[in-house]
């Protein structure tokens, strides 16, 4: 008898097993997570994205692969690889983590492994009004897109002069912080206290010229870093649930947010006041502030939306700053001594002085093409940077074919960049044609 018992107590158990493994597949299955309570409320959740590029550019001048001479050429890469782990474990307790790669193509290191982007707790003091955290996150101060969902990115790619001091004191954008977040009625804030990542370990980072008579940032161990965003959301509330911010919503939301925000760090900056003595060190504080706008909403009765963000922002990284950025750079040397923005398609995107952000797209109706439909877009970066003699112009124009939304979607864009001599003037532009295939599953 007390076999028979012990049979079927596991035979039960086995079945309840089985029944709860059931409903977890079909939970995932429904909201691609796993429920650790009955209501769902609390849960675990993996999303994973990949964005391909293929591209065909101009060069900048003197640009060489491996020291030999490239005028210009096509690549394929990877642009962002992500796999994200998160979950609202309780009520009060917030889990988050992010793994992958940026930039992969033919010339860097093979085999490389996935880095950490982000990996935080947090904790509500107040669901609505009040949550604290830490860890190393993309809570970052300044502007929207200062943190951008790059799942769901409107153009080709976010406005990336907006990450100030990406993987230069940072980890792509990502920063060890402390954080404060909430909505007070429709008032969405975070602010963020940082401590900037080591300029020595920088990729950028050359000890042989790390001071001149121009500003850089500064080899000193650093000064904490102070960061804030605040916006009023007029229309229909966002969340606030992780740091990243939707690029558009396909006319699923009526958004109009209204927003500014800043980032400074005391004597972030140093130069020599005289060239010709080391020891006439001039230190400066890093300071940007920054307002923007932002409108996202369905218009007309077949599913077309528009989309629309302007931004106006005020750089001080310190006398003379400037910072070339090329985004999975083709090209790693250069045999031009006059071109400032080095190889491949590198461009002075950051620099002390005044910068104008816009970008609009258009979402034609839905099932335009069989069950697909099309969304052209326009962005411009407008820069007066106190290092260059010409205003800096960005231009980025293309079209999205929204095969199913931001889950799967091809991008074809042409973007066209300026280039400059050490002296500061404008020599001439070149172009560059991208072609992305998104998968993103969330």
């Amino acid at each position: 008898m007390k076999k028979i018992k012990f049979l079927i107590a596991v035979v039960l158990m086995g079945c309840y097993t089985l029944n709860s493994a059931q409903a977890q597949t079909q939970d995932f299955a429904k909201n691609h997570q796993f429920n650790l309570n009955e209501s769902g409320t609390n849960y675990f959740k993996i999303t994973g994205l990949v964005q391909t590029w293929v591209r065909n550019m101009d060069y900048n001048p003197g640009s060489t692969v491996f020291n030999y001479a490239k005028s210009s050429g096509s690549d394929i890469g990877i642009r962002r690889y992500r796999v994200q782990m998160y979950g609202q474990l309780t009520d009060k307790v917030f889990f988050y983590s992010q793994i992958g790669e940026n930039n992969v193509n033919s010339i860097v290191d093979r085999k490389q492994g996935f880095f950490v982007h982000d990996a935080y707790g947090e904790y509500a003091l107040d669901k609505t009004k009040l949550s604290i955290g830490g860890g190393l996150s993309g809570w970052s101060g300044l502007s929207r897109f200062s943190s951008p969902s790059v799942g769901s990115i409107m153009g080709i790619d976010a406005p990336l002069y907006l990450q100030t001091t990406n993987d230069v004191t940072d980890q792509f954008l990502r920063k060890f912080s402390v954080y404060a977040k909430g909505k007070l009625g429709k008032f969405d804030y975070r602010l963020a206290l940082a401590q900037p990542m080591a300029i020595q370990k920088s990729s950028t980072y050359n000890p042989a010229n790390i001071i001149g008579t121009n500003s850089s940032f500064s080899s000193e161990p650093a000064n904490m870093q102070w960061n804030g965003y605040f916006q009023y959301q007029f229309k229909d509330q966002e969340s606030n649930l992780i740091p990243y911010t939707t690029g558009t919503y396909l006319g699923k939301k009526t958004v109009f947010n209204i927003g500014a925000g800043f980032i400074f760090q005391k004597n972030a900056m140093w130069r020599l006041s005289d060239a010709n003595d080391p020891t006439s060190i001039v230190r400066s504080n890093m300071a940007h502030f920054a307002a923007d706008v932002f409108y996202d909403a369905p218009i007309g009765t077949k599913g077309q939306s528009i989309s629309a963000y302007g931004n106006v922002t005020h750089y001080d990284f310190g006398q003379n700053y400037i910072r070339n950025s090329g985004t999975m750079n083709p090209a790693n040397g250069t045999t031009d001594a006059s071109v400032l923005n080095g190889a491949g398609n590198a461009f002075p995107m950051f620099g002390t002085g005044n910068v104008l952000y816009a970008q609009v797209g258009y979402k034609l109706k839905d099932n335009l093409i069989g069950k697909t439909t099309l969304m052209p877009y326009v962005s411009m970066q407008h820069a007066n940077y106190d290092r260059l003699n010409n205003a800096m112009n960005f231009y980025d124009a293309g079209i999205n074919w929204l095969l199913a939304g931001h889950n799967s979607k091809f991008t074809l864009a042409y973007q066209n960049r300026p280039v400059y001599n050490v002296s500061g003037d404008l020599t001439s532009h070149k172009s560059a044609f991208i072609a992305q295939y998104q998968v993103f599953f969330n």
